[in-house]
């Protein structure tokens, strides 16, 4: 049975900055027009404290037609949160991103076009050094070692397993929720399941938007996603 041409837009939301619902709304008007086919946005709400007022959620739903909430309470992490908005979309393809918009609606449209190529399963937004240039110090050495440190220890398709922007078709959705680290390193785990499954990954380049403010580190969360990153080590045979 053929399934019409969907996408579904998977945004974590966890204590937004100001101005975020208009930001989701003007890029859901922006790549409606793109892509020309119906896009459902599911926002999950992972456990914020401040910044989503029940304000917010009927402007959303005033403006956004196949717009659906779903909510942790308390905060679990992106992965396992995206992996509660995953598993309620049941477009032909999901796409997710993070409640800024980061990546140009170009960006997102070109992962949908890449999926919609039959020998394409996964579409996977990798970051150029245009990306590294506007990034902290910081958040560049620990991006560029990681990729370094996935090219030596997994045989991946690609290195930069950690961009914000990535899409699969509704067959890879199992992949997805078959995940299980809650935070930083579900991306890298996501991409090793589905290599070793044999789905088709295609790499695509993304361009940042000019206005992106990148979110300070948390390095209590590096420590504990370096244990992941060695439980995935371990578990790659």
């Amino acid at each position: 049975m053929n399934i019409k041409p969907s996408c579904s837009i998977v945004l974590p939301c966890y204590d937004p900055q100001q101005h975020w619902v208009s930001r989701v709304v003007e890029q859901y008007y922006a790549l409606s027009a793109k892509l020309g086919i119906p896009v459902s946005v599911i926002l999950v709400n992972d456990g914020s404290t401040r910044g989503i007022s029940q304000q917010d959620i009927a402007t959303l739903e005033e403006k956004i037609p196949s717009f659906q909430l779903v909510e942790n309470h308390a905060n679990r992490g992106k992965g396992y949160t995206l992996r509660k908005g995953v598993s309620i979309a049941t477009t032909s393809v999901i796409i997710y991103t993070d409640i800024d918009f980061p990546y140009a609606s170009d960006s997102i449209a070109d992962i949908y076009t890449a999926l919609q190529d039959p020998d394409i399963d996964i579409a996977i937004g990798v970051k150029d050094e245009q990306y590294y240039a506007r990034v902290p110090l910081a958040r560049r050495y620990i991006s560029k070692v990681l990729r370094l440190l996935t090219a030596i220890l997994f045989s991946l398709p690609v290195t930069d397993t950690q961009c914000g922007l990535k899409g699969f078709k509704a067959e890879a959705k199992d992949v997805f929720l078959s995940t299980s680290i809650n935070r930083y390193l579900f991306d890298l785990e996501f991409i090793r399941n589905a290599h070793k499954q044999r789905f088709r990954i295609k790499a695509i380049p993304v361009r940042l938007n000019d206005n992106v403010v990148f979110s300070s580190m948390n390095y209590k969360l590096l420590i504990s996603e370096a244990m992941n990153f060695l439980k995935l080590v371990v578990r790659r045979k």
